[in-house]
């Protein structure tokens, strides 16, 4: 982000008009203020856990939301037991409560909540949905939606802005979808650390709100901190027919504005694409999967969950039906989408086509529920296909456009769209807001309410101090693009979120089911526990358990190729040193179970970030660069320990 200049762009006009620390022209890290905090279920536990032990009597941003979209098959007493622990909190502290089966939180907040030209902080990565509308919408650990949530800053590195310049008009059969999957082509996943993808030119004109969402949704998947439209007369038309006109303000990047780097996509030549396993970034065209036998279709997820996606998908199999030797899934995104798709006949068409309606939840996206068979093909609109995310670790898993989606049901092959009717913007949404509890007392709470915790409702674990020198064991050593379903397993294992003892005993089970174990042992023996890994270490989810857990079983530092910005910030957050091999090629020299010794870590972390590390095979360098907040932290054993 460079200094202010009479010519703006949209990202500089919101961070400066939110900034409380730092200086764009010469501080590598910004604090700013954030209005609109949100969290899930899943993430949200352990969010409000830390918020309460801060002793903050009640939220003091504008706007918080706790949502349950995650948890919702309640399987056993445990997410039950959360989602009334979720609801207690909520009207003590004055935080509006979204109730299972009200839909997604990022469908949800967009619908309901989100405004042009404000910040948004939420503990889910897909939080960037709220960019679709012009905001500065930003997914974080769950620690820093409660230091907003008590009024503090929340902290990014200063961005660099790259304009991606939308030009001409997309075809029939191609849709957001295939724009974002053309941008990941372009820039894959890793490497994107430090930058907001800032969506300009005449083509922004032509896509719809739920159109620009699906793109500043799955933008997480680039890495970036965050992804951004402007605010405009699609914008406002969007807030109005949701009977929020008040809430549209019009935030245009100015004539000239400047970019740090610019990137062009003539959506008129985007075609059908999909991502391949295991990454979303291993495009290929839809074209040349063409004939590829499919099992599995999920459709819906926080990506292509609206009215206009499941609409769509209505009309392509509208009088037909799906081939018979495909399961077809569809979770909608809110009530709203589910009760519009009734009143137009779209519900009857989906069923009658041979569809399963799945509840409005997370769901098939985090491998709760519709996992696909022994290595079955599953072509998905979510917006994620790490290996074993579905559940099935043998499963194939593409990501693609609904329109994709639809085609394909139809002959249970990999197949592109052809002849789809556009679905006209609504001019008026019906609104409930019924489901949307504590919405009086939201921002001022109910101090006499009395919390309610189940038996899977844990403390908070601190942090201890950084030791002025390390004896360590290189507990783990994985490759490249480990992702935090890796580290922390979602799924089955997901309801043990609110309870850190019990939830870090599968830390790493998809790649050494024993690393809870060895790192007991080694904990009380007082040797501190290292992970080893290659390039773009913590991909994927915000979700902190991949840094709070290892940091219960006693894991002091990472020493990675590279580090993805959330999971970075969780590691700080939670006094984890974030170490990166000064030279890549020290990588090859380790192997788990070797020894370390880390002397003067703390001396290293309290000066410029260099360290030798020793091992019986020799030494290698390792660095880290870390604001003086950042350093305050680690030294301190994590954000809890400090305060």
């Amino acid at each position: 982000m460079k200094k202010s200049t009479k010519r703006l762009n949209v990202t500089q006009k919101i961070l400066a008009s939110h900034l409380v620390e730092g200086d764009p022209a010469v501080d590598s890290e910004l604090g700013i203020r954030i209005d609109q905090t949100l969290t899930q279920d899943a993430t949200g536990t352990m969010a409000y856990l830390q918020f309460e032990s801060m002793g903050v009597k009640r939220v003091k941003n504008d706007l918080a939301v706790s949502y349950v979209d995650h948890n919702t098959v309640q399987i056993g007493y445990e997410n039950a037991d959360d989602h009334d622990f979720l609801a207690s909190v909520a009207e003590k502290f004055g935080i509006i409560y979204s109730k299972a089966g009200n839909g997604i939180c990022h469908q949800l907040h967009l619908e309901r909540f989100g405004k042009p030209g404000t910040t948004l902080l939420g503990s889910d990565s897909h939080t960037p949905t709220g960019g679709g509308i012009g905001q500065i919408a930003i997914g974080a650990g769950g620690i820093d939606i409660a230091v907003a949530m008590a009024g503090g800053a929340f902290h990014i590195p200063t961005p660099k802005v790259r304009a991606i310049v939308l030009k001409g008009k997309l075809k029939k059969g191609v849709s957001a979808k295939d724009v974002i999957l053309t941008v990941l082509k372009k820039y894959g996943t890793k490497g994107n650390v430090g930058w907001i993808f800032e969506y300009t030119g005449p083509g922004v004109a032509t896509l719809d709100v739920p159109s620009r969402a699906t793109i500043t949704n799955m933008g997480a998947e680039l890495g970036v901190t965050t992804s951004v439209f402007p605010s405009d007369k699609v914008t406002k038309q969007f807030l109005q027919a949701q009977n929020r006109a008040g809430d549209f303000k019009e935030i245009l990047p100015d004539a000239g504005a400047e970019y740090d780097d610019t990137f062009t996509v003539d959506l008129s030549k985007v075609e059908p694409l999909a991502a391949a396993p295991h990454s979303p970034g291993n495009i290929v065209t839809v074209k040349s999967m063409k004939g590829t036998k499919v099992n599995q279709i999920m459709i819906g997820s926080c990506t292509n969950s609206s009215y206009r996606d499941i609409r769509t998908v209505a009309d392509i199999l509208k009088g037909k039906h799906v081939a018979e030797d495909v399961e077809v899934g569809i979770a909608c995104g809110s009530r709203q989408v589910v009760n519009m798709l009734a009143k137009d006949g779209s519900l009857a068409t989906l069923i009658s086509a041979g569809c399963r309606i799945l509840e409005n939840a997370c769901g098939f996206c985090i491998g709760a529920h519709m996992s696909p068979s022994t290595n079955a093909v599953s072509l998905r609109t979510n917006n994620r296909n790490f290996e074993g995310r579905s559940g099935t670790k043998s499963a194939k898993v593409y990501l693609v456009s609904p329109e994709t989606a639809a085609a394909s049901a139809l002959t249970g092959k990999f197949c592109a769209a052809e002849n789809v009717k556009s679905v006209a913007a609504p001019k008026k949404f019906p609104i409930d807001d019924e489901m949307f509890l504590y919405r009086k007392s939201a921002g001022k709470g109910r101090s006499s309410v009395k919390i309610v915790r189940g038996p899977n409702i844990a403390t908070v674990p601190k942090g201890v101090p950084l030791a002025k020198d390390l004896m360590a064991s290189a507990a783990i050593k994985v490759g490249d693009k480990i992702t935090t379903d890796h580290i922390m397993p979602a799924g089955a294992r997901l309801k043990f979120r609110s309870n850190v003892p019990e939830y870090s005993k599968y830390v790493f089970e998809p790649c050494d089911p024993a690393f809870h174990d060895k790192c007991l042992a080694n904990k009380e023996k007082n040797i501190a526990n290292v992970i080893i890994a290659g390039e773009s270490y913590g991909q994927g989810s915000s979700r902190e358990h991949a840094a709070l857990c290892p940091m219960y079983l006693g894991v002091k530092a990472v020493i990675a190729k590279s580090i993805e910005r959330i999971h970075r910030a969780n590691l700080i957050n939670f006094g984890i040193v974030p170490f990166i091999f000064e030279d890549s090629k020290a990588y090859d020299k380790i192997e788990a179970g070797d020894k370390l010794e880390l002397k003067g870590v703390r001396a290293a972390v309290e000066g410029d970030g260099e360290l030798v590390v020793k091992t019986s095979k020799g030494s290698f360098k390792v660095k880290t660069t870390l604001s003086a907040r950042e350093k305050h932290l680690i030294l301190s054993g994590g954000l809890l320990a400090s305060l």
